[in-house]
């Protein structure tokens, strides 16, 4: 099989906010064919699609009902069909969401499984007794807060859930269920869809002895090593493989939660036939306080050198074994420039600065929508987030446990929220900023005056058009994408700096994350290279990359000749 999907860029669709064609609030697949060209313009080769499957839409159609058939408000299975066919007309690739960690609670497989113990399809989903007390079977919890298992009724029995009680996890130890998903995949592919981001993949195998987690009974319900990585893992993902992605040109790339380098070699060695590569998290974790009841809501300040740290472990720990996954933003992230960066003044600068650090690594790069034109986060108040995540976190951290004041929660879900990601597309500077002529299904940002693609493509140094030459140049320099990677002025907490190298050729990136001037002298080994800078973020090109004073957030990238 090819390669194509290490030379590709990504673009991320979130299809109920990217473009409503019918006026109904709700962006559709429709919506998405209208804006095929505006993606192509950007140069990305590859569009994934967040789930658009028939759903009941607890977790935003990640909880799926059918596997085969639209969620109706995002249109028929013609209108998917035909956005394959005219994605593939303009050159480029689609990549659907697979999810099948978990299915929803009104699929026909849970309808029936709940129905009797000895039901046909009671074993594809988890069913276990109550403790002698009535209790829970043990201590493992959601990841959307409480425990991870709902107690059913009419059996008498609890089921597990990893996620939303509405989301029933399924039991993959059940061939019969391998089968199922197997078949499901075929189908799409033989659609021509061209490969999978596979949801939570991380946690399809369970350790089915169902273990306590050991606790000093601060947290009565616990997410931890149980939650991921369990022992037949990496079987079933070789019996995917083996099965379906093994007779297809397609690419794969997993949410490998709870997944350390070690781990994520097991997914992406091309040897072991699993992965084409996977998400990580860590870097996504650097601005949270470790082992802290409140998870992700107990944050801390962003830390360049602690970035610089993360993304250089990864990069040189799968150097030789595996490919990465370059992203600082998705639908589970919020905006990168307000979350890390300095999203009012410097907006741009930062932006830009972000993407140069990102586009210029090994891997393969995940723009999500609205990233291009440098998106921020909104200014909700907290009875305006839609998401399950928040408002389930805000009833166990604030009202609940009382870890967390309401005041604190209220910056966090300011700086972290999933919401910031899924406001609407900001088109232009109209009504609804061009997203719908109806009512929007979630909040507008309020600075879409400001922000928005028509600004964007009208403006020649807009953050768009900067994101178009970094795609650009990735094309032209096999080194952006086959170089190996090296860090250079690793306790600089302002600059993060690094080279690549590939056939003779250095690429050297130097990008200041930070609000302050920040001088940067290149080490001995490069001060005898001539370089020709390839892009920068500034009008004023510095003359010389081995010596400068960086403004704020000012990024340079070159090359030597």
């Amino acid at each position: 099989m090819s390669e194509w999907w290490k030379e590709a860029v990504v673009y991320q669709i979130y299809p109920r906010s990217f473009y409503d064609s019918n006026g109904d609030g709700f962006g559709d697949l429709q919506g998405i064919i209208k804006k095929l060209d505006y993606i192509k313009r950007l140069g990305t080769d590859v569009i994934w699609l967040s789930p658009v499957f028939d759903s009941p839409q607890d977790d935003n159609g990640y909880d799926i009902s059918d596997y085969r058939n639209m969620y109706e408000k995002f249109g028929t299975n013609e209108d998917m069909f035909q956005l394959i066919d005219e994605v593939h007309q303009r050159g480029m690739k689609i990549i659907m969401d697979l999810v099948v960690n978990h299915t929803s609670d009104e699929h026909a497989w849970f309808a029936e499984s709940r129905k009797s113990k000895d039901n046909p399809y009671r074993d594809y989903y988890f069913w276990k007794d109550p403790k002698s007390d009535g209790s829970e079977p043990n201590n493992w919890g959601s990841i959307f807060s409480g425990s991870a298992w709902t107690f059913d009724e009419g059996t008498g029995q609890y089921y597990l859930h990893y996620f939303s009680k509405k989301q029933p996890d399924l039991n993959w130890e059940n061939e019969a269920v391998r089968r199922e998903v197997y078949d499901l995949m075929k189908f799409w592919m033989d659609k021509g869809v061209d490969g999978w981001r596979m949801d939570v993949i991380g946690s399809i195998s369970k350790h089915t002895d169902f273990p306590d987690y050991e606790t000093d009974n601060s947290r009565s319900h616990i997410v931890g090593r149980y939650h991921s990585n369990g022992p037949r893992l990496h079987e079933f993902i070789q019996e995917m493989n083996r099965e379906v992605l093994s007779h297809y040109d397609c690419m794969t790339v997993g949410e490998a939660n709870g997944s350390d380098i070690e781990e994520a070699k097991k997914y992406t060695d091309a040897g072991r036939q699993e992965l084409n590569m996977i998400f990580t998290f860590e870097h996504m974790d650097i601005d949270t306080e470790q082992n802290s009841p409140n998870g992700k809501w107990q944050i801390k300040p962003f830390d360049v050198i602690a970035l610089k740290q993360t993304m250089t472990r990864w990069q040189t720990g799968l150097m030789n074994s595996g490919w990465n996954t370059l992203y600082f933003e998705n639908h589970d992230q919020p905006r990168v420039i307000s979350r890390w960066g300095n999203d009012g003044e410097l907006r741009k600068q930062c932006a830009k600065a972000f993407a140069t650090v990102l586009h210029g690594m090994k891997g393969t790069p995940f723009i999500y929508q609205g990233e291009e034109i440098g998106m921020v986060n909104s200014d909700m108040p907290l009875e305006m987030y839609d998401d399950l995540e928040i408002k389930n976190a805000y009833r166990e951290v604030v009202i609940e446990n009382k870890t967390m004041t309401k005041e604190d929660f209220r910056k966090a879900a300011a700086k972290k929220g999933r919401d910031h990601a899924r406001t609407p597309m900001q088109w232009d500077a109209g009504k609804h900023a061009g997203f719908t002529a109806g009512d929007p299904w979630l909040a507008l940002n309020s600075r879409y005056q400001e922000i928005n693609v028509k600004e964007s493509l009208e403006d020649q140094d807009s953050i768009f058009y900067y994101y178009q030459k970094l795609i650009q140049l990735r094309k032209q320099y096999k080194i952006m994408v086959y170089g190996d990677y090296q860090l250079l002025l690793e306790d600089d907490p302002r600059i993060y700096c690094y080279i690549r190298k590939y056939q003779g050729k250095k690429l050297l990136v130097v990008v200041n994350l930070s609000e302050d001037k920040a001088q940067f002298e290149a080490p001995p080994e490069l001060i005898h290279e001539r370089w020709k800078i390839l892009i920068s973020n500034y009008p004023q090109e510095p003359a010389d990359l081995t010596g400068m004073c960086l403004a704020p957030y000012e990024a340079v990238m070159g090359i030597s000749i």
